[in-house]
């Protein structure tokens, strides 16, 4: 059987639809939040499952999808003093969101990461420091 190559094909598809795709992926996007957490001394550290980014102006709470260089609670992760680096990726904020918390719900709250009134950018790339 032989193959044909089609350089150019020929497709239709509904601008309405195109629009509303466009919107769904942005919708279903990722939030990646790189943290820096500075310490004197060896500290532990972990990150919680019930840790969100919710939406100043809407109910919608972006959920934690995946930790880097960090562990989940229960597990601790010994840092060195000085600056530890890890990152958190979130599930996609709606696209009418323009600032956003992160806050950690743990048995410690007071011990929790969180950071108020992030503005949100275009790449949905952050860093923030605790």
């Amino acid at each position: 059987m032989s193959s044909i190559l089609i350089e150019e094909p020929k497709i239709n598809i509904s601008p309405s639809l195109l629009e509303e795709l466009e919107h769904q992926i942005h919708e279903q996007g990722q939030v990646v939040v790189h943290c820096i957490l500075e310490s004197l001394f060896p500290t532990y550290i972990r990150i919680w499952p019930t840790t969100y980014l919710y939406d100043q102006h809407s109910p919608h709470k972006s959920e934690l999808v995946h930790a880097e260089k960090i562990s989940y609670f229960p597990v601790w992760t010994l840092t060195e003093g000085g600056e530890t680096y890890f990152s958190l990726i979130f599930s996609g904020l709606p696209k009418s969101c323009l600032v956003f918390d992160l806050v950690e719900h743990c048995s410690n709250e007071s011990g929790a990461f969180k950071v108020l009134s992030i503005p949100r950018n275009e790449q949905d790339v952050y860093y923030v420091q605790f």
